[in-house]
């Protein structure tokens, strides 16, 4: 298409996207290291997606990828505090001082994080699950919250954002959002 000799480029159609980030995988579209990367797992696509939000290295999960900036920024947002829920295998067996810890916020070197949801899932062995829910996105946020109440990390993996969940998605897969599942993440962050 072109306006007065000049050509312009058409805006894309909006793409949204959720996709089981293997551990192991960064969030990142290109990898100045080769690391293995979330662009291996979208390069079929027509569009151009880019990752709302991050997951670490080492966590796997519900990862959203869309080309809708405003979506995008109002999902990373803090005003927005959108919920983000893990599933966090943990070594040891918290104690009840521990779990009220993280659920009235820890103070990390960049500051104290606000009230998260905890509850203790399942133990077994040596281990305890954990689900952890968080409206915040500090670098490494519950790996840092669990150190400082001594528990060290073995898994984690982001099972929710606000409405959206992960379900039964296969690890590595990818899938378009339903206009439901758009319906409610857009409500979410007030964009109706």
């Amino acid at each position: 298409m072109a306006i007065d000799g000049k050509r312009i480029g058409m805006r894309e159609a909006p793409v949204y996207l959720a996709l089981h980030k293997p551990a192991g995988v960064v969030t990142t579209l290109d990898d100045p290291e080769g690391r293995p990367s979330i662009a291996d797992y979208v390069r079929r696509l027509k569009h151009r997606v880019f990752p709302v939000g991050r997951l670490d290295f080492q966590s796997s999960g519900l990862l959203l990828l869309t080309n809708d900036g405003d979506l995008a920024l109002r999902l990373t947002h803090p005003r927005y505090h959108v919920a983000k829920t893990y599933r966090v295998k943990v070594h040891g067996h918290p104690d009840e001082q521990s779990l009220a810890r993280l659920r009235q916020g820890i103070r990390l070197i960049d500051g104290v994080t606000a009230p998260a949801g905890v509850r203790v899932v399942s133990e077994a062995g040596s281990k305890t699950w954990l689900e952890v829910t968080i409206a915040e996105g500090k670098n490494h946020q519950i790996r840092r919250m669990c150190e400082a109440v001594r528990l060290r990390v073995d898994k984690l993996q982001r099972i929710t954002i606000g409405p959206l969940k992960l379900g039964s998605l296969p690890r590595g897969a990818c899938r378009a959002l339903t206009d439901a599942e758009l319906a409610r993440l857009r409500h979410a962050v007030a964009m109706e």
